[in-house]
């Protein structure tokens, strides 16, 4: 269901001062959500005496989605920054039809809250498109469509801040809250000045990163050949396709896609491409309703109750419900492959699971060699080509160096990463638990709540789970139960209670700008 690339889960990332009043949300019919914001108002910056309930740092899907439902919490001060100048999420994968891996209910806020001004049906609803989308059918999403909705909702939320680089995370002893030092960048994204928030939560969701493995490495910084990684593949596709013989590396869904672009842009009988990856075969996504309910809070909290070593055995082990391919795109390219035998004759491909490139190097001429292993059949050989994608996925971002201000304050596990509890929070010292303030992460709890770290239909729950711990209340009412799977033998508990804050406090009131 979900993997680093943004089929299923991931793709996923990526101010200050507050106060003037948030504007009312769109009325769902008004074209107004067509047209982004120009500029964000200048406010005075907070000061340790009106600090912010909360600061999250990145904005892609899951923080956006923390925003979104932030939003109509009138009482709650929030900023969020980003370092890019704009919303747009995985801009490199959005080939023509590709799809989402979730349903569209597993937007934004729906599973939260579904009568949100932000949910994608209002997003149609803005620009009258309900009747089409209503007809036509459809359960997943377009990824570009996606991405419209997600930069549609980003124009109405004054809270986000982009062209924000937050450089460093401090606890303030003295003044009990958390400092975020940020730099804001100018439109060619040089350093314009520099800031300073203070808050009692904040919310790290800086996303991950495209991920290339050691043998291939050499590869990025010598002239020659193509080397692309999939993250950035529409951007280099004439590139690629002007080469004479192109090699996939990586069997996960964006290999699966970019094969199968590829393939639809080249000649019959000429098109000269390879795809190799390292698992056993070119498997199917488990998406059998209950294999689906790995995805559950339910699943969740099960996962993050078991003994640490269980954790670490089973998500490496649950490959395919994250990692592997969709069915339908599997179709797409046997079809596509079929269709050229049709005349006779083969596709000029070769497409090969269960290797594993152990070397890489340039050749005379600028062509690259891969020098390849099977791996159940302990064959070696060398592979010539004039173009190499690396679909070899994406990795969380480090937490460090940004958190190191926080490195003597921080709890870790056996292995040394930070210990999460079972409402997203970083575990930190008493200290700062004992002033109600806590650092919540999203999409960086893999090791610690299982499969469903990474995927968009937990958003809404993760979100809403976190906004209920900020506020001492349940803001957002969640179900008690979401799967007919019971996954362990002992009971668990089925729905955490909401922490009350540590003090009694009125929430500050909320307003945007820097």
């Amino acid at each position: 269901m979900n993997h680093p690339d943004p089929g299923r889960p991931d793709p996923g990332h990526p101010d200050p001062g507050h106060p003037h009043p948030a504007p009312a949300p769109p009325r769902p019919a008004r074209r107004r959500a067509d047209h982004p914001r120009t500029h964000t108002p200048r406010t005075p910056a907070r000061t340790p005496a009106t600090p912010r309930d909360l600061v999250g740092i990145g904005v892609g899907p899951f923080n956006l989605s923390l925003a979104a439902l932030a939003h109509p919490l009138t009482g709650l001060a929030t900023a969020f920054y980003e370092q890019r100048p704009r919303f747009h999420w995985h801009p490199g994968l959005l080939i023509d039809g590709a799809r989402v891996q979730v349903p569209f209910l597993a937007d934004l806020v729906s599973l939260a809250d579904p009568t949100s001004n932000w949910s994608f049906l209002n997003y149609l609803r803005a620009h009258d498109r309900l009747y089409p989308f209503y007809f036509a059918e459809r359960l997943h999403l377009q990824r570009a469509e996606y991405d419209a909705y997600c930069r549609w909702v980003c124009d109405h939320l004054p809270a986000l801040h982009f062209g924000h680089q937050v450089d460093a995370v401090h606890w303030h002893p003295e003044h009990r809250l958390f400092e975020v030092d940020f730099t804001r960048l100018d439109a060619d994204g040089r350093a314009a000045s520099t800031g300073r928030a203070h808050t009692r939560h904040v919310v790290l969701g800086i996303g991950t990163e495209p991920h290339v493995p050691a043998p291939l490495r050499p590869l990025l910084h010598t002239p020659g050949a193509p080397v692309v990684h999939a993250a950035d593949y529409l951007g280099h596709r004439d590139t690629l396709l002007a080469a004479g013989h192109i090699t996939v590396v990586g069997s996960g869904q964006s290999g699966a896609e970019i094969f199968l672009d590829l393939l639809r842009h080249r000649p019959a009988g000429r098109e000269r491409l390879t795809w190799i990856g390292r698992t056993e075969a070119f498997a199917p996504m488990e998406y059998s309703k209950l294999g689906l309910e790995h995805f559950t809070p339910d699943y969740t909290r099960y996962f993050h109750a078991l003994p640490e070593p269980v954790r670490d055995r089973l998500v490496p082990a649950q490959w395919q419900l994250h990692k592997a391919i969709d069915a339908d795109t599997l179709a797409a390219i046997h079809d596509e492959l079929y269709r050229r035998t049709l005349h006779g004759g083969w596709p000029d491909t070769v497409l090969t699971p269960g290797v594993r490139v152990r070397a890489a190097d340039r050749r005379p001429g600028h062509a690259i060699e891969l020098h390849l292993e099977h791996t159940q059949q302990g064959a070696s050989t060398r592979l010539t080509t004039d173009a190499v994608v690396l679909a070899t996925g994406h990795r969380r971002r480090p937490l460090t160096p940004l958190l190191d201000g926080l490195t003597p304050h921080l709890r870790h596990d056996g292995r040394g990463r930070p210990r999460v509890d079972e409402r997203h929070r970083l575990v930190m010292d008493p200290a700062v638990a004992a002033a109600g303030c806590h650092v919540h992460v999203q999409n960086a709890e893999l090791h610690t709540h299982g499969v469903g770290t990474p995927d968009l239909g937990l958003a809404a729950w993760r979100s809403a789970t976190i906004l209920n711990t900020v506020t001492g209340k349940d803001t957002y009412p969640l179900p008690a139960r979401t799967a007919f799977t019971t996954f362990g033998l002992r009971e668990q508990q089925q729905r955490p209670r909401t922490p009350h804050p540590h003090r009694a406090r009125a929430l500050t009131p909320s307003a945007d700008g820097i």
